[in-house]
């Protein structure tokens, strides 16, 4: 199958050479320079030189196991299928469980692994597919977020991080939360805050009054459990 893009440039950059290496490491960076920047914009961990060089290994991986099969015959992918792995291990020590017993950091992780994929893209040579598929891509980390903010928004169901004053308050804590209407799912002791004098909980709820589910968001109705006198704090868990 001949690549669009490859067909335009000519026989050049479909073979392995100098310029077809440098050319796939420049399509290869300007992408995961995208992404990267995407990543540092919103503050996450990995940010742009890092996407930039997961993406550049893949890059040289692939065009290194080419130029094996093609000089040496091998029939193995060992570089690549390595750096997949390696890269792999990476993405899953990004991820941070968080005091308030959320996780952080998958989209970045999953994002990392899928840019190491499409630099082996760049690096066979199917430019059209692996811009195709590179433009996808940002457009799902960029656009993406604000949809999902607002299908959650509308869910019936929720969780949230709670820090009340005293144990003693849960008792009524509940009641309230099915007085306006909420069914608790479960609350689960924070161990995380022991020490600080406060009892904390993370807590997940769903809407059963109507309404609620008609007329009133999350926020509205973390608004509402804020005035109360002994909740020290509260917030809704992405």
């Amino acid at each position: 199958m001949k690549d669009p893009i490859s067909s335009f440039l000519g026989t050049w950059s479909s073979s392995i050479n100098l310029w077809s290496i440098l050319f796939r490491l420049l399509l290869s960076i300007i992408f995961s320079g995208l992404v990267g920047w995407e990543r540092s914009s919103k503050r996450h961990a990995a940010g742009l030189r890092t996407f930039i060089l997961v993406s550049m290994g893949a890059t040289l991986a692939m065009t290194i196991d080419l130029i094996l099969i093609e000089k040496l015959s091998t029939g193995l992918w060992l570089i690549s299928t390595a750096t997949i792995i390696g890269i792999a291990i990476i993405s899953a020590n990004t991820l941070l469980y968080s005091s308030k017993n959320q996780i952080k950091g998958l989209t970045t992780s999953v994002a990392l692994w899928v840019t190491a994929i499409i630099g082996l893209l760049f690096g066979t040579g199917y430019y059209t597919v692996a811009l195709i598929i590179g433009i996808v891509f940002i457009c799902v980390l960029s656009l993406v977020p604000p949809i999902e903010r607002y299908l959650k928004n509308k869910s019936n169901h929720f969780e949230f991080h709670l820090e009340l004053k005293s144990a003693s308050n849960l008792k009524d804590f509940i009641t309230i939360i099915r007085r306006l209407g909420l069914r608790i799912d479960g609350i689960e002791n924070n161990p995380a805050y022991a020490n600080s004098g406060l009892s904390v909980y993370s807590v997940s709820v769903s809407i059963i009054k109507k309404e609620l589910k008609d007329y009133k968001s999350h926020k509205d109705i973390i608004e509402a459990l804020k005035t109360l006198d002994y909740v020290y704090y509260i917030e809704e868990m992405n």
